[in-house]
């Protein structure tokens, strides 16, 4: 844990939670102004305990945190947003993981980035309002990739860099965008992508959301735009994601 003040507040996204001991929690948290931090809160599973409502996954708050020997310890927590309708839908209670599962995955330690935050914490708020989680987290995803440096090529072919043309082409996780018909045979592992899934990614990738959802695009569309984003973080960073497989897990039960 890196120095700084000895008590500080901070506003953060409660990411998950695990217990620790007969009453106490250790937090795991993405802050404002410290990136992603590891906190325990001391009691909060005691029945009197004042924070315990404070400090669930999914809950936006305004924390006093003090630096300890090991580990940050929360010592004030307030409700700033409780997003309440995510909770009552396991649908939504899932996107809202995979939103903050993204979040964790591609952060460090004390690290700060507070445009990540701010899309976070937008994306849960859509949901929570009852945005339809395909434009939320679609247009989260593509946002944090350009946030991170991650941005996908979708102008030009990766290999050749000529202009993409408006036929059906192929993408490459491993290249970082599409590769055009032409160069295909130099790419291994490049899979198909339809022109209207290249052209609503497109158009997510370079819209402010009051733009982004003015787009509709078909239900087979919208499944292989999901598709092709969830690979292309899992390449990112170098392993699968465990909130993807809850969440069609659940649209296989519906």
């Amino acid at each position: 844990m890196t120095e700084g003040p000895r008590s500080y507040r901070t506003e953060a996204l409660v990411i998950r939670h695990s217990n620790f001991g007969e009453a106490d929690r250790i937090l795991t948290l993405f802050s404002r102004e410290q990136g992603k931090v590891r906190a325990i809160a001391k009691g909060i599973r005691k029945l009197k305990s004042r924070k315990a409502g404070h400090l669930e996954p999914f809950t936006r708050v305004l924390l006093q945190l003090a630096r300890g020997r090991d580990l940050l310890i929360v010592t004030q927590a307030e409700t700033v947003e409780a997003y309440l309708n995510i909770r009552a839908s396991l649908e939504v209670t899932a996107q809202a993981a995979y939103v903050l599962e993204i979040l964790e995955r591609f952060t460090f330690d004390e690290e700060e980035n507070r445009e990540l935050y701010q899309l976070a914490v937008e994306a849960l708020q859509r949901l929570d309002s009852g945005v339809e989680s395909f434009y939320a987290n679609r247009y989260y995803e593509m946002h944090v990739l350009n946030a991170l440096g991650f941005k996908p090529e979708l102008f030009a072919c990766v290999i050749c860099r000529e202009v993409i043309q408006p036929v059906d082409q192929y993408f490459s996780a491993a290249q970082g965008g599409v590769v055009c018909p032409k160069c295909i045979g130099k790419v291994e592992g490049a899979h198909p992508i339809s022109v209207d899934a290249l052209r609503f990614l497109r158009h997510f990738q370079r819209s402010d959301f009051k733009e982004a959802v003015r787009a509709n695009p078909e239900f087979l569309v919208r499944g292989e735009m999901e598709d092709l984003l969830q690979h292309y973080i899992s390449i990112q960073l170098d392993r699968r994601l465990n909130t993807p497989g809850f969440i069609r897990a659940i649209h296989h039960t519906e």
